[in-house]
């Protein structure tokens, strides 16, 4: 297996990583309320300080770079090692939020869809019309948990829908490499689960007994959580998967199911860049790092981004 490099360490738990043109990658401090731009060196920047808890991350058509707020957590330190706990005390939504990385300057876009507060967005992706699809897992209490879903918005802030309700926890979120299929992978089932796209925020959905109108394309064994996903240029789909530290390789037709190990039981998120975008970039959560490997294959291009 290729070396795992080291590129960072001291993160508030890293997330959202976008492998950016000049080499430097942008995260969020999920724990800290901040974005943050890595650079090859290992440098830090803040870009921002939107607060609450910034979880996923894209670069829209505007170039500016478009935050999925999960509103924050409450957080559990030990042993060296951070990780969530349960909703945070000063809890009041969750949130889409634009990023200019130039100044800084923060903009809330969406914190609702019909009427219904959206409690934890998480992860996010632009197609090629300039729409974005995001998860919103939910927040979880001390006695009961938020039913997830999944949603679709303009980027200029004009129109949100619910593309697909209920899910369990939904995380990772992903397009096929022809726009034709969105991949969203749930946390606390580790399943993974696609459905065809037939319009602009619109869904082809399965009869029941699917509850959300998705295929569960694929699933994994034993005690893991499926976390935050990225595909690589055949359509495979990447998620960062949680207990059983690393990134599992799922391929388009769901039989074949690889794992690439990681030092780190929280691997939250991947992301790829660098030359013919064969460096992959994994957020290392519990222990703060951000680090990169060779992959085996391209990642597939993001639009805005590097498409």
């Amino acid at each position: 297996m290729p070396e795992i490099k080291e590129i960072t360490s001291g993160l508030r738990f890293p997330e959202g990583p976008i492998a950016m043109p000049d080499g430097s990658v942008i995260l969020v401090e999920i724990a800290a309320g901040r974005l943050t731009r890595v650079l090859p060196d290992g440098t830090k920047q803040t870009v921002a300080e939107p607060g609450g808890g910034p979880n996923g991350a894209a670069i829209g058509p505007d170039g500016k770079c478009y935050i999925c707020n999960n509103g924050g957590f409450s957080w559990i330190e030990e042993d060296g090692l951070l990780r969530t706990g349960g909703t945070a005390a000063d809890y009041k939504t969750g949130r889409i939020e634009r990023i200019d990385l130039d100044t800084g300057k923060v903009e809330t876009l969406y914190t609702e869809c019909n009427g219904h507060a959206l409690r934890g967005p998480n992860d996010i992706v632009f197609d090629g019309n300039g729409g974005m699809w995001f998860t919103d897992l939910g927040k979880r209490r001390a006695r009961d948990m938020d039913m997830g879903g999944i949603y679709y918005a303009r980027a200029d802030g004009s129109m949100i829908v619910e593309a697909a309700y209920p899910a369990v926890t939904p995380n990772g979120i992903g397009l096929s490499p022809d726009d034709g299929k969105l991949y969203a992978a749930e946390t606390e089932t580790s399943r993974l689960w696609e459905w065809d796209i037939i319009g602009e925020g619109k869904l082809s959905k399965e009869p029941w007994p699917s509850v959300n109108g998705g295929r569960c394309l694929a699933g994994v064994e034993g005690y893991q959580r499926f976390d935050s996903l990225a595909l690589d240029s055949a359509g495979n789909i990447c998620v960062a998967t949680l207990v059983n530290g690393g990134i599992t390789v799922i391929s388009p037709d769901g039989k074949d199911i690889e794992h690439i190990a990681m030092p780190d039981k929280m691997c939250t998120n991947i992301c790829f860049g660098g030359p013919d975008l064969r460096t992959a970039y994994m957020t290392l959560s519990t222990t703060g790092k951000l680090v990169s490997m060779e992959w085996p294959r391209p990642g597939l291009p993001l639009h805005y981004l590097n498409k």
